[in-house]
């Protein structure tokens, strides 16, 4: 594996850039989620736990706040031969506090505004400053559930401190049911074609992007004294996924798929790929419990 200077922001600014929106997309009371992405080529495994809670709070008829946190957990298990893997961190930590303040202005539309601040670290010192991020969206969402193909929209912008090109980007989220058992979704970060069996049953097919960004407390030393601050995957998938619902809002899920791309990669000062640690294709399987709103 070789030393590579190149910084990979797509994948990562719309991963990230979806995350910070993930509210109003996905408006969950409660989640936990396992995701396994096995070894590779790269001899390298990555696990994901998840755990989030959203609590509701209605201020008026027409306002409402949104108080919720979420926490991820990123197990890496490297190849044995790299130069740092018996210093490297096996556990990368990211927290969010989202803070979120909806607004519904007319009959079908509502103004939602998103502050999320964040902590992703390794966690292996006290917190510092360099561990702390603060990101912000706002958007309208648009919803028409009672005609005959149900639609959802959002458009918006958000701006996330931890990717490299730090200016609001714009969000676009659309959603059809266009079939009595066929329904699509073209946005970011995901793009889905969705097919339901019955009132309790869903196949979905995918395509999204997924990953982190974290600071490293204690900075990985290079074979070439080239020093590492932090560390960020970014990836593009392709999964298959069933969902079953046990009861109203309550659900069930499990997804296989394949990476399209991944790069994993050790970032130095000035957010710079300094070595990339992963980027073969990679296997991929999620599951999960949910309450939806």
């Amino acid at each position: 594996m070789v030393v590579k200077r190149k910084v990979v922001l797509v994948g990562l600014t719309v991963f990230l850039l979806g995350l910070s929106f993930c509210l109003a997309q996905t408006p969950d009371v409660f989640r936990v989620e396992y995701m396994l992405m096995p070894r590779n080529n790269s001899d390298v495994k990555l696990e994901r736990f998840k755990i989030l809670a959203n609590m509701p709070v209605q201020v008026s008829d027409s306002k409402n706040l949104v108080f919720g946190a979420e926490y991820n957990r990123f197990v890496y298990n490297l190849d044995d031969d790299l130069p740092f893997a018996n210093t490297a961190p096996e556990n990368f930590h990211v927290i969010d506090f989202n803070l979120a303040y909806v607004l519904k202005f007319k009959l079908h539309w509502r103004f939602i505004g998103v502050v999320t601040p964040r902590f992703s670290s390794t966690f292996t010192e006290p917190l510092a400053k360099d561990d702390f991020f603060l990101n912000a969206t706002v958007g309208f969402f648009r919803e028409r559930k009672e005609i005959e193909k149900p639609t959802r929209l959002i458009l918006g912008v958000a701006y996330n401190a931890t990717v490299a090109l730090r200016i609001p980007l714009p969000i676009i989220y659309y959603e059809k049911r266009f079939r009595p058992d066929w329904s699509f979704v073209v946005g970011v970060p995901k793009t889905a074609l969705k097919y339901h069996i019955d009132e309790k049953q869903q196949i979905q097919a995918e395509f999204f992007f997924d990953g982190y960004y974290v600071n490293l407390q204690n900075n990985i030393v290079l074979a070439d004294m080239v020093s590492a601050s932090s560390a960020s995957s970014s990836a593009a998938l392709v999964t298959l996924g069933y969902q079953y619902k046990l009861a109203k809002n309550t659900f069930l899920y499990g997804y296989v798929g394949h990476t399209v791309f991944q790069d994993a990669v050790l970032r130095n000062a000035d957010r710079s790929a300094i070595f990339t640690v992963n980027d073969d294709p990679s296997f991929y399987f999620r599951t999960g419990f949910r309450i939806g709103l």
